[in-house]
């Protein structure tokens, strides 16, 4: 079972890429992030027609996400993340897919810092770490997956220095998404490549795909069922290089069973 997760940064710009990338890769799974739609625009018909069945959570021109599944409907479970009832973002969707159990996230970023932006993300990430905990008391397989806006370690970033003072970087980012892993979540991709180096995020601006000047933000965070059954993770780079392309590449995992 292949889950992958992608920041498409726009689902009606990116379409072609999107439809290319999973006629290419077919996961079992896609999480799609920043689909930046409404519900009445997204374009459900074209994954149907590829045998994706689909289910979103839209916002206009910002945010949202969307869980597509292989020949079979995914059965939502959980739309926006629980804890604030006044946050109208739309940044996470939970939907259980041949057993397991799918969140789908896109977590704030945070800048300008010091600021409501940043304050904004650490209430987020507080309010995810009791939504994880819920649902590892559940004790089902489960991956939380997408767009963390967290680069969790220096090895996660082509320069440390260059992003120091970035909301991705802070300690405080930092130890809120350590406190997942301290949870008992398997970060797939950290497991897999203990040294670092695998990026999932170019910028548009000064070459940086060029250069390979990218960092780590995209994650998929396993429960101890999934992380006993992970076989292989990796990341799409080579989408990242097509013509106008997402500034992010896939990142999936492939689960025993």
């Amino acid at each position: 079972m292949k889950i992958a997760s992608f920041n498409i940064n726009g689902i009606k710009a990116r379409l072609p890429r999107l439809l290319e990338w999973l006629a290419e890769e077919r996961p079992t799974v896609a999480c799609l992030q920043e689909i930046k739609t409404q519900d009445e625009g997204f374009p459900a018909a074209e994954f149907e027609a590829l045998g994706y069945r689909a289910i979103w959570h839209g916002q206009k021109s910002f945010n949202g996400v969307a869980i597509l599944a292989d020949g079979a409907l995914p059965v939502e479970i959980q739309r926006g993340l629980p804890g604030d009832p006044a946050d109208e973002q739309s940044r996470y969707l939970e939907a259980e897919v041949r057993g397991v159990r799918i969140a789908c996230i896109y977590l704030p970023n945070g800048n300008p810092l010091p600021g409501p932006k940043f304050d904004y993300k650490l209430a987020w990430m507080e309010r995810l770490r009791a939504r994880m905990a819920a649902i590892r008391a559940e004790e089902v397989p489960a991956v939380v997956l997408g767009d963390y806006n967290v680069i969790p370690r220096d090895c996660d970033v082509w320069s440390p220095p260059a992003m120091a003072a970035d909301a991705l970087m802070q300690p405080e980012s930092r130890d809120a998404y350590a406190r997942l892993l301290n949870d008992g979540w398997t970060d797939a991709l950290a497991t897999h490549n203990p040294q670092g180096g695998v990026w999932t995020y170019w910028d548009y601006q000064a070459g940086a795909w060029q250069r390979d000047h990218g960092f780590r933000i995209d994650h998929a965070l396993l429960s101890p069922e999934c992380a006993d059954r992970l076989v292989a993770c990796g990341v799409d780079k080579a989408h990242r290089g097509r013509d106008k392309a997402s500034d992010h590449a896939p990142v999936w995992v492939e689960l025993r069973g």
